[in-house]
C-alpha cells in the first residue's frame, strides 16, 4: 500500500523540500500541496490522504484551525495530522493536540525520521518529538483547554472513563508510560493480541482518536502521575522498525489499536 501524503507549508522552498523527500521514497506519494490552512483543508477533503504534514503558522487559516477542521469533519476524520514546527515548545503545539493532531516533529528532523514518523502516524500511533515529549505532556496536562472547539475524537467524559474495566485501566496507565503492545503484554503477562484488544476497547470507550489522545486522557484523568520516571513515548519502538523494513501488504491498512 502506498501512503498518500499532503504537505501544507506557506514557505514554497520548505514545502518543495518535504514533497521531494516524500515523493522520492518508495511506498509514499504526495497527492497534494497547500500554502495556507484553508488550502490544506480543501486539498485534504478532495484527495483523502492518509497523513497531512501541517505547518503551524500559515496565512488565511493557521495550522491549528486547519487541523481542527480536518479531524472534526466526518469527511476527513480518518486522515492523520502530523504537526511540523520550528520550535520544540511552540505555543501552538498544545492547542494542536487539543485540535486532534496525532503528534508533532521539529522541522530539523532528519529525512529518515520524517518518513518513519509518517508511517507511525498512519498506523494510528502517537508520535512526539523525543527531545520534548515529557515537557510537552507535562505542560499540556496542566493547561486548561484552549478556547477552540475540541473535535469529538479528543473528548472523553468522566462517565466513559468510569466505564472501563480494571484491566483496561492498567493497560491505559502503561500506554501512558510509552509502552508498546508487546511491552504491555509482557508487563501484564498476557498475549500481545489480548493487549491489542484492550487498546482497541479503550479507543472506542474513550472516543480517542489514537494513542496520543489516550496518553493525554490518562494524565488528565489522573490515571498516572507526571512524576513517573518511566514515562516515554518511543520514536522508534521495535515493532515500528520492523514494519518499516517490511513491504506493506497490498490493501492493508493498519489498525489504530496496534
Amino acid at each position: 500500500m502506498t501512503l498518500r501524503v499532503v504537505v501544507a507549508d506557506d514557505q514554497a522552498l520548505v514545502r518543495a523540500g518535504f514533497c521531494g523527500i516524500v515523493a522520492a521514497t518508495e511506498g509514499f506519494s504526495v497527492v497534494g500541496e497547500a500554502g495556507t490552512g484553508a488550502e490544506a483543508v480543501e486539498v485534504t477533503r478532495r484527495t483523502q490522504p492518509d497523513v497531512v504534514l501541517m505547518d503551524v503558522r500559515m496565512p488565511v487559516l493557521d495550522g491549528i484551525e486547519a487541523t481542527s477542521q480536518i479531524t472534526g469533519s466526518a469527511d476527513t476524520c480518518a486522515t492523520r495530522v502530523l504537526i511540523l514546527t520550528t520550535f520544540d515548545l511552540d505555543e501552538y503545539v498544545f492547542a494542536a493536540l487539543h485540535a486532534g493532531a496525532s503528534g508533532f516533529l521539529l522541522k530539523s528532523t532528519e529525512p529518515g525520521q520524517l518518513l518513519t514518523a509518517i508511517r507511525v502516524i498512519a498506523d494510528g500511533d502517537a508520535l512526539l518529538a523525543p527531545s520534548v515529549t515529557r515537557r510537552l505532556v507535562a505542560e499540556f496536562t496542566r493547561r486548561p483547554p484552549p478556547p477552540r472547539p475540541v473535535p469529538p475524537a479528543a473528548r472523553a467524559s468522566s462517565t466513559a472513563l468510569a466505564a472501563i474495566t480494571a484491566r483496561e485501566r492498567e493497560v491505559l496507565a502503561l500506554i501512558a508510560t510509552g509502552l508498546s503492545n508487546s511491552e504491555v503484554a509482557e508487563r501484564l503477562c498476557i498475549s500481545e493480541a489480548t493487549a491489542k484488544t484492550h487498546v482497541g476497547h479503550l479507543l472506542t470507550k474513550l472516543n480517542a482518536r489514537d494513542r496520543v489522545h489516550l496518553v493525554i486522557l490518562a494524565y488528565q484523568a489522573g490515571v498516572v502521575s507526571l512524576d513517573l520516571p518511566a514515562y516515554r513515548v518511543p520514536l522508534h519502538p521495535p515493532r515500528v522498525r520492523s514494519r518499516v523494513q517490511q513491504a506493506v501488504r497490498p490493501g492493508h491498512r493498519a489498525d489504530p489499536a496496534e
